[in-house]
C-alpha cells in the first residue's frame, strides 16, 4: 500500500508491539501528530509536561514492563531535552526508541528555526542512532533501531528523520520485527572452570546486578544459591531479585551498602560477578575490592570485563544461559559456617537515627511496605531518600524497583513513576523522592492529573540537599555551600493546584493516617513528610575506602 513516512513509522511501531508513546509536539513534528491523531485507537500518546519527562517516563515503562519505551520529541529544544533521559537509560541499559523530527532536508546545515544535529549530540549517549533524510531509508532505520535497543547489551537508540520525510510518500508491505543479534556463548571449558571454582570455594558470594533482570536470569540464580548454599550480594539496578526474607540476601553492595555485604566481599575467597560491572560505588578502591578473593565476571558486554578490576576469569555470556550450562555442574553443598557468619553480620545495623527527629526515613518506608502488596512497584528519584529506599524496601519482585543508578538523575522519578504505572495499570505505584530531586520535575504533576494517575508521591523533606550536605557535613568542615536553599514551598497547597490531592506528616502515626487516606484515592497524591536535615545515611564508605573505612554510626 502507499503511505507517507509518518504512517510508515506508525506501521513499524505496531509490528514491534508498541502501544503507547510518550512525547510532546512541536513544528516538525506535526506530520508525526497527525498520523498519531489517525492511529489513536490503536497507539496511545501520552503527553508530558516536558520532553526529559517524557523521555523518564518511557525508561520507566520500560523497566517495569519488559518492553522497548518509546518518546517522541520535536527538532531544536525538543530533541536536545532528551538528552538527560537518554543518557539516564544508556548509563542503566534500558532498551528505548527516541523519535526525534528535523527541519526539511533543504534547511540542515542553514542554522534553520529549532534546527539541530541530535545525532551528533547523543552520539556518546545512545547505542547507535540514524539521520534519515531520504524516505528509502526509514524503514530498515526504524526495524534495526528496535534490534540493536534489544541486542547484546540493552540500550536506548534514536532516529531522527526530517520533516520532508515525514510526508514522502513510499509503497509499504507488511513486514516483521527483525531477529536478535545472536549472544555470544560461553565456552564449556570456560563453564566447567567455573564450576570447579565455585564448588572448591570455602567462602564464596555472588554479586549481581542488572544483567540478571535483562536476562530474566533470576530462578536461575536463586537456584544457583540454593544448591551451592552461597550468600549474595546486589547493586541499586537488581534489587527484587532475591526476596527480602531469603536467608543468602545479604542486602546492598556499596558505598551505602550493608555491614553484612560489604563485610563478607571483603573476606571471600571466591567472588563471582553476575551482569555487573564493578563500578565506582561498589567497588570504590579497585586494587583493594575483594583482596582475598578469587573473581569471576561474568558478562554480556566485553568491554566491561576487567575495566574497573582485574578478575581471574572472564566470560562474554548473557547471564540466564552461562546459568542453565553452569547449574548441572554443581555440586549440592552447604557452608554452614560460613553462612552463619555473614548472617551475623547481616544483623549488625548501620542505622543511625537523629534522636530529635519524631519521623526516620526507616519509619517512612517500613510503613509503606506494610500498608502495600508484594506486586507494588517503587520509584525515587536520587539522593539520600534513594539510598534508604533501597535500604529498608521489603524487595519482593524483579522489576519493582526503579531507580537511577549509573547516571544519578535527580529528577528522574516522576516521570518514571508516570511511565510505570501507565504500563502497569493494575498495579500500585509509590514514588519516594526528596525535596531536592522533587522541585527539578514535579511539573509532571500535571502529566499524572490528566491521566488520572493514582501515583503516590512521599517526599522526604529536610529542606536541604541532603546527600551533598551529608558530605559537608563529614568531609568538609560544615561548609554548607549551597546546599541549604531555604525554599518556602508549601507542597500540599502546590499539589492542589495541579489538582492533585496533598497531605503533610510529621510524625509515624500521621504518616500512616494519610497514607491510608492516599491509598483510597484515585488520583495522585503527594505526602509532604518532614525529616530532620540531620539524618544519615549509614553505613558509608568514602570515596576511594575500603571496608575498614566503612563509618557506620
Amino acid at each position: 500500500m502507499r503511505i507517507n513516512g509518518s504512517q510508515l513509522l506508525a506501521e513499524v511501531l505496531l509490528e514491534h508491539g508498541v502501544d503507547t508513546v510518550f512525547g510532546y509536539p512541536g513544528g516538525a513534528a506535526l506530520n508525526l501528530y497527525d498520523v498519531l491523531y489517525q492511529y489513536s485507537d490503536k497507539i496511545k500518546h501520552v503527553m508530558a509536561a516536558h520532553e526529559q519527562g517524557a523521555a523518564h517516563a518511557a525508561d520507566g515503562y520500560s523497566r517495569t514492563t519488559g518492553k522497548t519505551g518509546v518518546v517522541f520529541a520535536t527538532s531544536g529544544p525538543g530533541a536536545t531535552n532528551l538528552v538527560t533521559g537518554l543518557a539516564t537509560a544508556f548509563m542503566d541499559s534500558i532498551p528505548m526508541i527516541a523519535i526525534t523530527a528535523n527541519v526539511p532536508d533543504s534547511l540542515i546545515g542553514r542554522d534553520a528555526f529549532q534546527e539541530i544535529s541530535i545525532t551528533s549530540v547523543t552520539m556518546p549517549i545512545t547505542k547507535h542512532n540514524y539521520f534519515v533524510n531520504r524516505i528509502e531509508d526509514l524503514e530498515d532505520a526504524l526495524r534495526n533501531a528496535f534490534r540493536i535497543a534489544n541486542s547484546g547489551r540493552k540500550g536506548p537508540v534514536l532516529i531522527d528523520i526530517t520533516k520532508d520525510v515525514t510526508a514522502a510518500m513510499i509503497d509499504y508491505k507488511k513486514g516483521e520485527p527483525l531477529p536478535l543479534d545472536k549472544n555470544p556463548v560461553a565456552s564449556d571449558e570456560d563453564v566447567q572452570k567455573i564450576a570447579d571454582m565455585i564448588n572448591q570455594a570455602e567462602r564464596p558470594v555472588i554479586y549481581f546486578g542488572g544483567g540478571v533482570v535483562a536476562s530474566d536470569a533470576g530462578d536461575e540464580l536463586n537456584e544457583l544459591l540454593e544448591i551451592a548454599d552461597i550468600p549474595a550480594t546486589y547493586t541499586l539496578m537488581a534489587a527484587g531479585i532475591l526476596g527480602y526474607d531469603n536467608p543468602r540476601n545479604l542486602g546492598l553492595i556499596g558505598m551505602h551498602g550493608s555491614i553484612a555485604s560489604n563485610r563478607a566481599v571483603d573476606r571471600a575467597d571466591l567472588l563471582i560477578s553476575l551482569g555487573c560491572r564493578f563500578s565506582d560505588r561498589v567497588a570504590l578502591n579497585p586494587k583493594k575490592f575483594a583482596k582475598k578473593a578469587k573473581k569471576i565476571q561474568v558478562d554480556i558486554d566485553r568491554s566491561e570485563l576487567n575495566k574497573n578490576v582485574l578478575v581471574d576469569v572472564s566470560v562474554v555470556s548473557d547471564v540466564k544461559p552461562f546459568l542453565q550450562k553452569l547449574l548441572p555442574l554443581i555440586e549440592k553443598k552447604e557452608h554452614r559456617e560460613w553462612v552463619m557468619q555473614a548472617t551475623e553480620w547481616k544483623n549488625k545495623s548501620g542505622d543511625v537515627k537523629c534522636q530529635e527527629a519524631e519521623l526516620h526515613p526507616s519509619e517512612i518506608v517500613t510503613a509503606v511496605c506494610d500498608l502495600t502488596d508484594k506486586d507494588t512497584i517503587y520509584v525515587t528519584d536520587v539522593g539520600q531518600h534513594q539510598m534508604w529506599t533501597a535500604q529498608y524496601l521489603k524487595h519482593e519482585r524483579t522489576r519493582k524497583f526503579v531507580t537511577s543508578g549509573g547516571l544519578g538523575t535527580m529528577g528522574f522519578g516522576y516521570g518514571a513513576a508516570i511511565g510505570a504505572q501507565i504500563g502497569n495499570p493494575d498495579k500500585r505505584v509509590i514514588h519516594f523522592t526528596g525535596d531536592g530531586s522533587f522541585h527539578m520535575n514535579l511539573n509532571e504533576a500535571c502529566t499524572a492529573v490528566s491521566q488520572e494517575l493514582p501515583i503516590i508521591t512521599v517526599i522526604m523533606n529536610n529542606r536541604v540537599l541532603g546527600m551533598v550536605y551529608q558530605w559537608q557535613t563529614i568531609f568538609y568542615g560544615k561548609r554548607y555551600s549551597s546546599t541549604t536553599p531555604e525554599r518556602k514551598t508549601d507542597f500540599p497547597k502546590l499539589a492542589e493546584a495541579f489538582g492533585a490531592k496533598g497531605f503533610s506528616a510529621s510524625s509515624p502515626a500521621e504518616f500512616e493516617e494519610v497514607f491510608k487516606k492516599a491509598l483510597q484515592e484515585k488520583g495522585p497524591v503527594w505526602i509532604d513528610c518532614a525529616i530532620a536535615k540531620e539524618e544519615r545515611v549509614l553505613p558509608m564508605i568514602p570515596g576511594g575506602g575500603t571496608v575498614e573505612d566503612m563509618i557506620i554510626g
